[in-house]
């Protein structure tokens, strides 16, 4: 039932009460309904009345008979008319309407119903008109059996498919008159042209309150029973609204190329699909966001929110801030060009607002709006566009065409088919105890700089003074160059200022401001607090730390942001309190402290810690950092090492760790001034990197590179010498680069490399390239996919990302940093054909890359430097800070220390440290298998304040045993030992055939020789001596139930009884007399 698009009304009509006649363009126009009863007379005449409510009626009238009716005089003036009497107003199949009407003239009476639904109005569904010429100026009344299509009035069935769901059903009913003069013409028998007319709404009945059909028809046996199975059963519609929460937690912004990805799916519901499609060429949706500001656009333009479309291109809308802090939406127009609008007001600072965009057809509305709901701004435009919200991904914030805006975003909701007022939008401010903490943290930190700036601007006038003094005083100067520095005794300030920041004024009294910045400030007032943290009982005093550390945040230096987060959300020395662990992550992250923002990544990719589960939240914080991880590598400069896995439990890594001064290092550096090539290839990795517990010392490294190259000729020094050369923009000998041999990977792709960016040969840098690829290099691999993603590969007209992106997916699985992070890219907007979207996956990769950040490796080198040195608190310090950005490593270093130092432990940490972040390390995905083993222990015996649970236990045994963990095995068949069954699903997660293992001897036969298989085979170990003592028992058991063993106990027994006997009469024999 197709809707109509051109109307019958006239405009008159449309604004009357007349509901609108079938086919009007007015769709889910709702009619008004009649005021009394089921009749209803609409129209300009009026229905005739003789004696007060009585209609004029001459005769009787019977079903289908014409009443005799006298003469008139044809003077009478009679009016037309017609009603419409229904006993049942349902929508049911061979339903009774009743039809009184009286014609003047020949006529024509028609009936017609309409039905609408949530998608389509003005559907004719039933049709009838007769003629009735003979009977004029008598009341007739004519009885009619409506009859309505199927799937309108039946259930659904083998045969009725699909029934729909009718909103509502209008019964039309009008007379035209037939002239004499064409009586044989089509006559105009329109609603609008009729001479009388009247309406009445029938009750559409609900699918599942329709009666079945009786088809009168066979089925088949087969078809018969499948309509059998689902007959009774009620499918369950998906809950589905046109209302998304695109964002329910606060994000920190931070203004780099990182965002929120979104990606909408078609709606599953039929019919908001088809609204959906139907608006595409006439947009109607509504976003609605929140944000608390805290800059302007520094340069161009920042993105807010965006659409990019299958093409990688802007569509509709795309949401940015400028720089004067005025709103720029771009749309992408019906006509195919794009247009820009900017609003002429624009957005507050440091304070939380919400901006409503809603958009209808070519109409597009701006409102800024407050905490309090009150509207500040409205601005409206008009431009005819194109919206397919399917067809492409959404984006909050930066991404790599443009840099987000440096905010903190509240909830976004997108109401995808509806227009809608601003008191319209359900989009309240969630968490407002967090809402409230940004905005006291802000004042608070307003007051710190302007403190600091305050101060060191009166001690740089101070400093000018006494400079004017001693301008020609040798003596003087020198007392100034080389004495104390100047500060500031007589404050200016208020006593409740001073009273209120009296650490801040402590600590600029002491501080030197020749030159610093309020962030350097910061960071003086950081690094004083952390070395009082990291000496010997240095946590005891991290309570009168706190403060210290918020003015260190508050001047911009967001470690100690980080610092915070961590300490309030474990209770590491304070009380735990979640809000402050949550605003201080957040400032931390927005501020781009690389560990903040890890840690807020950690959090919502495991939900945990009251942080929501969210894929694509998380994704926004790990990509940030992966980008990051791939720039900090070619930085030289930088508090970074190399990750590296050193668990505290594997004491012969723990023996290879060595500084500058140390053994190890000592004897490589001999070794290397002796010209062994592997020492010097070996010292000048641990120097450029910063491994294995050497300080990162670029220039050091490079000084090795060259002297193994040039000495020893080795290969791979050669290539490691160019590469680094080449990463500092230097040029190298091309000795060196064509004496690479034929055979060396890396080196082949050198060369490619060499072309590419020197000498611009893309062709020979292409062969280069190819060979290497054969060869299994990942950047060869990495590097052909940028020439078909650039459209610069040889031979090739455009670009090809297709190509590209096949590339880039063979780079990531060797390993190469670039190419996960494009193909976890293509995984979370889901925009290429090979990649469909998978943000868990998207998040894993990012994550993999972000967890190789140099300045996260410090953080882990200095916990470890700790606990060799054993420096208990800066160690158990050093090691949270790292384990709560999900390092798993970390983790269950900080569980083994724990386990360790109980009573450090239960001293300073509010939260259980082992069950804690072993809980942590299992749940990840290269969790170790020692870790699975300490859970399943814990839940098997019950962990302190953790209820047993013998079900859990034995899936940690099972995720160790498939670790490859013969313990695992082990402890699963000592629980069956118990008299314990292993869950079904666990056995197939194992992949132990229970048909084969149905009885428990069998399956405990299988651990056991699982067990023995996956330990150490050469010698005797727990597992094959469990194994030797079970076939033993199994053995004995088999004697024991066999019928020798009844032979040989009758036998016996049949012995004993006949010496008893003979014994007996032996004994009886003495004492005859």
């Amino acid at each position: 039932l197709d809707e109509q698009k051109s109307p019958r009304e006239s405009l008159a009509e449309q604004q009357s009460r007349i509901p609108p006649r079938p086919g009007t363009d007015r769709a889910m126009a709702q009619p008004a309904r009649p005021a009394h009863g089921l009749t209803v007379l609409l129209g300009q005449q009026q229905r005739p009345e003789i004696n007060g409510n009585f209609v004029l009626s001459f005769g009787k009238e019977t079903l289908q008979t014409t009443a005799v009716t006298p003469q008139f005089q044809k003077n009478v003036d009679y009016v037309d008319f017609i009603y419409l009497n229904i006993l049942e107003k349902k929508v049911l199949n061979n339903s009774e309407v009743s039809v009184q009407y009286l014609c003047s003239k020949p006529c024509i009476v028609s009936l017609e119903a309409v039905a609408s639904s949530e998608f389509r109005t003005g559907v004719p569904v039933y049709r009838r008109r007769w003629k009735d010429e003979k009977n004029l100026y008598v009341s007739r009344t004519r009885q009619v059996h409506l009859k309505f299509p199927n799937i309108m009035v039946y259930r659904d069935d083998y045969i009725i498919r699909n029934s729909i769901i009718v909103h509502s059903v209008i019964l039309y009913a009008w007379i035209s008159h037939r002239s004499a003069s064409n009586y044989g013409d089509e006559q105009n028998e329109d609603y609008q042209a009729a001479v009388a007319k009247n309406y009445t709404f029938l009750e559409a009945v609900p699918p599942f309150e329709r009666p079945y059909k009786d088809h009168k028809v066979c089925l088949q046996w087969g078809a018969d029973y499948l309509w059998m199975l689902q007959a009774n059963r009620i499918p369950q519609c998906p809950h589905e609204t046109d209302g998304v929460h695109v964002l329910e937690f606060i994000y920190a912004s931070s203004g780099e190329k990182t965002g929120i990805v979104k990606k909408f799916e078609q709606f599953e519901n039929r019919e908001l699909e088809t609204v959906r499609q139907h608006q595409v060429d006439y947009p109607m949706f509504t976003i609605s966001i929140w944000l608390y500001l805290l800059h302007h656009c520094e340069k161009d333009l920042c993105g807010i929110l965006y659409f990019i479309d299958s093409k990688e291109m802007y569509g509709t809308p795309a949401v940015f801030l400028n720089e004067e802090g005025y709103v720029h939406i771009q749309m992408h127009l019906m006509r195919g060009d794009d247009l820009a609008v900017k609003t002429s007001f624009s957005l507050p600072l440091k304070q939380w607002f919400r901006l409503d965009l809603s958009f209808k057809g070519g109409q597009i509305e701006v409102s800024s709006v407050g905490k309090n709901l009150k509207r500040h701004h409205h601005q409206s435009f008009t431009e005819d566009f194109y919206y397919d919200d399917t067809a492409g991904y959404f984006v909050l914030g930066g991404s790599g065409y443009v840099n987000g805006i440096e905010a903190f975003f509240g909830p976004v909701k997108y109401y995808r088919l509806n227009v809608l007022e601003t008191e319209q939008i359900s989009n309240p401010l969630h968490d407002k105890d967090t809402v409230e903490q940004i905005e006291l943290y802000y004042e608070r930190c307003m007051d710190i700089q302007e403190i600091v700036y305050d101060y060191r601007y009166i001690v740089r006038q101070g400093e000018k003074t006494h400079r004017s003094c001693y301008y020609e005083n040798y003596y003087l100067e020198l007392i100034h160059k080389y004495g104390e520095k100047s500060k500031c005794d007589a404050f200016m300030w208020g006593k409740e200022l001073r009273e209120k920041y009296h650490t801040l004024f402590k600590l600029l009294q002491e501080m030197d401001f020749s030159s610093p910045d309020v962030v350097e400030v910061g960071r003086r007032i950081f690094e004083k607090v952390v070395k009082g943290l990291s000496s010997a009982n240095g946590l005891s005093n991290l309570g009168s730390s706190v403060p210290l550390l918020v003015d260190s945040s508050c001047c911009g230096y967001h470690k100690a942001s980080y610092f915070l987060a961590v300490i309030f959300e474990t209770g590491l020395g304070v009380p735990v309190d979640r809000i402050k662990g949550l605003l201080y992550s957040l400032v931390g992250a927005q501020g781009n402290e690389r560990l903040s923002v890890m840690n807020l990544g950690y959090k919502h990719y495991q939900g945990i810690n009251n942080y929501p589960l969210d894929l694509e939240l998380s994704y926004a914080y790990y990509s940030n950092i992966a980008i990051k991880t791939s720039l900090d590598q070619h930085n030289i400069k930088g508090e970074q090492a190399f990750v590296e896995t050193i668990r505290l439990m594997d004491d012969e890594l723990l023996k290879a760790q060595t500084k500058e001064n140390g053994d190890v290092f000592m004897w490589l550096k001999h070794e290397a001034t002796r010209g062994n090539a592997a020492a010097q290839q070996r010292l000048a990795q641990m120097l450029f990197w910063g491994q294995q517990g050497v300080a990162k010392n670029p220039e050091a490294a490079v000084e090795w590179y060259a002297k193994g190259a040039i000495e020893t000729e080795d290969p791979v020094l050669i290539y490691d010498y160019a590469i680094v050369l080449f990463k500092q923009n230097q040029m190298c000998d091309l000795r060196l680069l064509f004496s690479f041999p034929k055979g060396l990977p890396q080196a082949v792709n050198g060369l490619g490399w060499y072309y590419h960016n020197f000498k611009r040969d893309y062709k020979k840098a292409a062969k280069h390239w190819l060979l290497a690829e054969e060869l299994g290099n990942p950047d060869a691999s990495y590097n052909l996919g940028v020439l078909y993603l650039d459209g610069i590969y040889p031979g090739v007209p455009g670009r090809n990302q297709t190509v590209a992106a096949r590339y880039f997916y063979k780079a990531a699985q060797g390993g190469h940093i670039e190419g996960t992070l494009r193909c976890s890219l293509y995984y979370i907007t889901g925009n290429m054909e090979d990649f469909p979207r998978d943000p868990e996956k998207a998040v894993i990769w990012a994550k993999h890359i972000a967890e190789k950040n140099g300045y996260l490796g410090h953080v882990i080198r200095k916990a470890l430097n700790a606990y060799l040195e054993l420096s208990w608190h800066e160690a158990l310090l050093h090691y949270i800070l790292a384990a709560e950005t999900g390092i798993e490593v970390s983790q269950s270093n900080l569980a083994h220390i724990c386990e360790e130092r109980p009573d450090l432990a239960r001293k300073y940490l509010a939260t259980d440290c082992v069950w804690r972040y072993y809980n942590f390390s299992v749940s990840q995905v290269n969790a170790p298998s020692f870790a699975y083993l300490k859970m399943g222990d814990f839940y098997y015996y019950g962990y302190q304040n953790q209820s047993r649970d013998l079900e859990l236990s034995m899936r940690m045994y099972a995720q160790a045993a498939l670790e490859g963990d013969s313990q695992g095995f082990f402890n699963l068949a000592l629980v069956m030992e118990e008299g314990n069954s292993i869950p079904s699903y666990i056995l197939d997660h194992l992949e132990i055939d229970q048909a084969l293992h149905s009885s428990n001897t069998s399956l405990l036969q299988e651990l056991y020789y699982r067990c023995w298989n996956n330990s150490n085979q050469e010698t005797i170990s727990p597992c094959s001596l469990a194994l030797l003592y079970f076939y033993m028992r199994v053995l004995w058991n088999n004697v024991l139930h066999s019928t020798l063993i009844y032979f040989m106990g009758t036998f016996l027994l049949s012995i004993l009884v006949a010496f008893a006997v003979q014994s007996f009469q032996s004994l009886s024999g003495k004492y005859v007399p």
